[in-house]
């Protein structure tokens, strides 16, 4: 995070202020990919006119980095209405798309509308697994595509890559191709259950093996030695600290008006169509139970080595039924990358070897019987 950025945080904090805010236009999408935690019918996204009203209160509210997403961008015809109307309220604007819409045109004018960044989503460098992942052949070629044409107009382009069963040996090929285009790329190990709560699509995450290679990866994590060393116990200070800009500097709005701690973190706080955003980020009872937790009020995670360096999402913990509790995904994390067993990770061993321990005593008492 640059200084200005940081110091732009603290302040947001200290005020109570949303600096961040991603919002979803639409669920709907051109493709539809196996990993994809959303459902991509319309039940009735905000109207163009009441996303206009949305920023305005947004931007009343102090938000600066205004993140549109999806679903596909694209998809909607009033898409450069939108972006448009943001720009002109001087929000700092990042935009998320697979980009198989965009044409010359399109990026002009993303050009000229002076987008901060474009994010778009490569699986694979091999079209037959990014493609298999999309389940829209020829999808890969046209992003592609779109990247060479959007950096030659000068524009920031970011690919992100999901880490998932189906890519696992191809993260190295995809930032290969990253370099070769003149991109950043971003690698996301982490895969999101369906926002309805289904966690059947968590089959397609990577095994210890694989997260062992990637947190392994010196052109990935820097110095390994240093990245996979288990942190220092956790003082007062980091007790102290915050789980995570959920809340707290950050909020995510769906195309239907609902507002959320986060895009990872289903817990509805209010509706922007029944009442003030502001009033949602200030007074929200569910809002403000989130903000109030802090390290030392987790449950299991603070006996834990890994509490000071944990990348545990309270969103992950809140969709397997406790935003006070572990991730076990995150767990999964930290134990790939330093070789030690999380406090959730223990506790759930205790657990099931006392159950053997328990099941195993009618077949005892009948043996000594």
């Amino acid at each position: 995070m640059s200084g200005l950025l940081q110091e732009m945080t603290e302040k947001a904090l200290a005020l109570n202020i949303p600096l961040s805010v991603q919002l979803d236009l639409t669920y709907r999408c051109n493709e539809r990919c196996v990993h994809c935690y959303l459902d991509h019918d319309d039940h009735g996204e905000m109207t163009t006119e009441e996303i206009k009203h949305l920023l305005d209160e947004m931007a009343s509210a102090g938000v600066f980095i205004l993140t549109l997403s999806g679903g596909e961008i694209f998809v909607r015809k009033d898409f450069f209405e939108i972006l448009e109307y943001a720009r002109q309220r001087t929000f700092c604007v990042k935009l998320k798309t697979n980009a198989i819409l965009i044409r010359e045109a399109e990026a002009a004018r993303i050009r000229d509308l002076g987008v901060e960044s474009i994010q778009i989503s490569i699986y694979s460098h091999r079209p037959e697994v990014h493609d298999a992942i999309t389940l829209v052949r020829g999808s890969l070629e046209r992003s592609l595509d779109a990247i060479r044409f959007l950096k030659s107009q000068g524009l920031r382009v970011v690919i992100a890559n999901v880490l998932m069963i189906q890519n696992v040996q191809d993260y190295t090929g995809v930032r290969a191709l990253a370099e070769e285009l003149g991109v950043e790329s971003t690698l996301d190990p982490t895969i999101t259950p369906m926002m309805d709560g289904n966690r059947s699509v968590l089959s397609l995450s990577v095994d210890q093996s694989a997260l062992q290679q990637v947190f392994r990866d010196t052109g990935l994590v820097g110095n390994v030695d240093e990245f996979c060393a288990v942190a220092a116990p956790a003082d007062e200070n980091a007790l102290s600290s915050l789980p995570c800009s959920a809340s707290h500097t950050t909020c995510y709005v769906s195309p239907y008006g609902d507002v959320f701690p986060c895009v990872q973190f289903p817990l509805p706080t209010g509706n922007v169509r029944k009442q003030r955003f502001l009033d949602i980020w200030r007074h929200s009872d569910q809002m403000n139970e989130v903000r109030s937790i802090r390290i030392k009020d987790l449950t299991t995670c603070t006996q834990c080595s890994h509490v000071s360096n944990c990348s545990r999402c309270p969103g992950l913990a809140f969709m397997e039924g406790n935003m006070r509790g572990p991730s076990t995904q995150d767990c999964e994390k930290s134990f790939a990358r330093t070789g030690v067993p999380s406090a959730n990770m223990l506790s759930k061993r205790r657990a099931a070897a006392n159950l053997v321990q328990i099941r195993a005593l009618p077949a005892l008492a009948s043996a000594s019987a």
